[in-house]
């Protein structure tokens, strides 16, 4: 791959060579108010292949179409429901993905061989300059390498993919840090797929009674069919070994501290250091759920850096914002979970 161009604003010069990048075929790294995304125009086959390739996705993991206004949906979805224009008034553009019947125009390995598609509107000025600019529906999975923590900063995105694209497009920290909240509107109930910042709670205002899928905190069969990304794969995951841990501060510390094991760090919430006398990490305030968000990633990617192989980690709450926090920690986790109150 030839040298990287990291470009930082979106001049009319750049926006064309964006746009001109992703209509040949090739990816750019964008920022979204959620993580980085490895984009490509999502109607070209050819193109969504780089995307798997690049990031060593597997093929049944569907990707996530970005569009710049409501009226794009259209050319993606069909059967298209009350539902989605309730939920787009109210959280688009921002951090949900919809799952809806797909369109015929929407190849296959868009996603991940099924019949329905995911949808979204990102909340980034960046992201919807490009969309718009281009006008073509982006498939945009975490640009990153599958499997491992996501990027929330252009640098992430240079030291996981750097030599095997073309163009980052540099928009600073993600707001959130954490990707969207899923939910299909396929089912007889909505049902969501994978929590994020906007919460069941946020969604039943809107559109009345959801349903969690069981796979928000359970682990899929391998031969399962799931719909959703970020679902049936471990993902998240640095290189050393996340383990969970149930309990207060001082049965953690307690069992954590007296762990003989010197390859071993502890991961807790911000002010809990003074209570861990092995290496210490932190990602976020307990009750600070959107704190939490920001940090996990940034801070699995920093535990990368060391050579520590087991980190045993304060496992958050399980509701509201918190539930996107232990998704994604449980799957980094490889659901590997230490209950002490048992």
């Amino acid at each position: 791959m030839s040298s990287l161009k990291v470009i930082n604003n979106l001049t009319s010069a750049n926006l064309e060579l964006i746009s001109n990048t992703l209509k040949s075929g090739d990816l750019v790294a964008i920022p979204t108010e959620t993580v980085y995304g490895l984009a490509a125009n999502s109607l070209d086959e050819s193109a969504v292949q780089k995307i798997f390739k690049v990031k060593g996705r597997p093929a049944d993991n569907p990707l996530i179409i970005h569009i710049s206004n409501i009226k794009m949906i259209q050319e993606f979805a069909v059967d298209i429901p009350k539902n989605l224009f309730k939920l787009a008034e109210n959280f688009w553009p921002g951090p949900l993905t919809v799952i809806l019947p797909k369109s015929k125009n929407v190849p296959f390995i868009t996603t991940g061989g099924l019949n329905t598609v995911a949808i979204r509107m990102p909340n980034h000025p960046m992201a919807l300059k490009i969309i718009e600019h281009s006008q073509l529906g982006l498939a945009a999975p975490s640009a990153n390498i599958s499997g491992k923590p996501s990027p929330t900063t252009a640098e992430h995105c240079i030291n996981d993919i750097g030599n095997k694209i073309k163009i980052i497009v540099d928009g600073g920290s993600c707001s959130y840090g954490v990707e969207s909240t899923v939910i299909s509107l396929v089912e007889d109930v909505p049902t969501i797929l994978r929590p994020g910042v906007i919460t069941k709670e946020d969604i039943e205002k809107v559109i009345g009674e959801t349903k969690l899928s069981k796979y928000v905190l359970q682990k899929p069969s391998v031969d399962s069919t799931v719909i959703s990304p970020g679902v049936k794969y471990k993902h998240y995951a640095p290189h050393a070994e996340i383990i969970l841990i149930k309990s207060d501060i001082n049965k953690f510390a307690n069992y954590v501290n007296n762990l003989t094991d010197f390859s071993v760090a502890a991961l807790v919430f911000d002010d809990e250091q003074k209570f861990i006398t092995k290496p210490c990490f932190t990602y976020g305030l307990k009750n600070n759920y959107l704190s939490q968000t920001k940090n996990l990633f940034n801070v699995l990617r920093e535990i990368d850096k060391t050579n520590f192989k087991t980190v045993y980690t304060r496992c958050p709450n399980s509701d509201g914002i918190s539930l996107a926090v232990y998704n994604r920690l449980i799957r980094a986790a490889g659901f590997k979970v230490i209950d002490l109150d048992e």
